[in-house]
């Protein structure tokens, strides 16, 4: 039936996955964008050991405290990668790496060439060699 509201008639449909209604009816109208999310849970420290075992069954989460400041570095590690970011340190000649500064690309974006587009447009122009 849903098929047959967006007019296809002759097909066969077949889920390979655990997919439901909807996710049908998403595929078919093609304009639906998930973004992953990350679901932080404050105040652990307020909880019991039992409950955040039940809270561990919970997928995409990170508890944190943010009164006592616990797990943040966690929270930090996560976001990086789900955001699947990297960092590149740059070394200008005859000195050290400049760790205080890195350069932040996305991994899929994460050639020579979109490093160099990332510091300045026109250091593509002039580059060299890698």
């Amino acid at each position: 039936m849903i098929a047959k509201e967006y007019k296809i008639i002759n097909a066969n449909i077949y889920f390979n996955a655990d997919a439901n209604v909807d996710d049908l009816i998403d595929t078919i109208e093609g304009n639906r964008v998930y973004v992953p999310c990350l679901y932080v849970l404050n105040k652990i420290d307020k909880i019991s050991m039992e409950e955040l075992e039940i809270l561990d069954k919970i997928p995409h989460y990170v508890p944190i405290s943010g009164y006592n400041g616990w797990n943040f570095d966690e929270l930090l590690e996560t976001i990086w990668d789900y955001l699947d970011l990297i960092r590149v340190y740059t070394k200008p000649k005859g000195q050290i790496p400049d760790y205080d500064r890195p350069v932040i690309l996305s991994r899929k974006n994460s050639n020579v060439m979109d490093f160099c587009r990332k510091i300045h447009k026109s250091l593509l122009t002039d580059f060299k060699s890698a």
